[in-house]
């Protein structure tokens, strides 16, 4: 879901654009975006943004697309693309034709994508804070609420 959708609720052609980098996302990784409550894992977003910013998103495409799918340079287009569509500032989002026209012709240069929304990435010592702290003043620990 688009942040400006989930937080403000207000609605755009570039809120389809989100959902469909999203979906792009998941399919080339073959991993899930989940924004759950477990620090230690990022979401999709924040994991192939993060990969494809150190110059590592081949490292992010499923194992399973690269035996026997398309070159590894066009997973890294998809996932550039995606993460084209995933920017948090909407405006900054192509548009859906402009995300066809990226996909269809490879000689179109892409620009680099911003921070995409939702992004947790947290840093080694962000989580140790978050291990240190996890009593309350009472001495009651913190559970994790996850899903079964």
């Amino acid at each position: 879901m688009a942040p400006e959708y989930a937080i403000e609720g207000i609605y755009s052609v570039k809120s389809d654009v989100f959902s469909f980098g999203v979906l792009l996302l998941e399919i080339t990784t073959g991993r899930k975006n989940f924004l759950g409550f477990n620090c230690r894992f990022p979401t999709l977003l924040a994991h192939a943004w993060q990969s494809w910013n150190e110059g590592k998103g081949g490292e992010v495409v499923g194992p399973i697309l690269l035996k026997d799918s398309c070159r590894a340079d066009q997973f890294l287009r998809y996932i550039h693309i995606g993460l084209l569509c995933v920017q948090e500032d909407a405006n900054s989002r192509p548009t859906m034709s402009s995300v066809v026209l990226m996909l269809k012709t490879e000689t179109i240069s892409l620009p680099k994508p911003e921070r995409p929304a939702f992004f947790t990435g947290r840093s080694a010592n962000m989580q140790d804070q978050i291990a240190a702290n996890s009593c309350t003043t009472n001495g009651l620990t913190i559970s994790d609420d996850l899903p079964r």
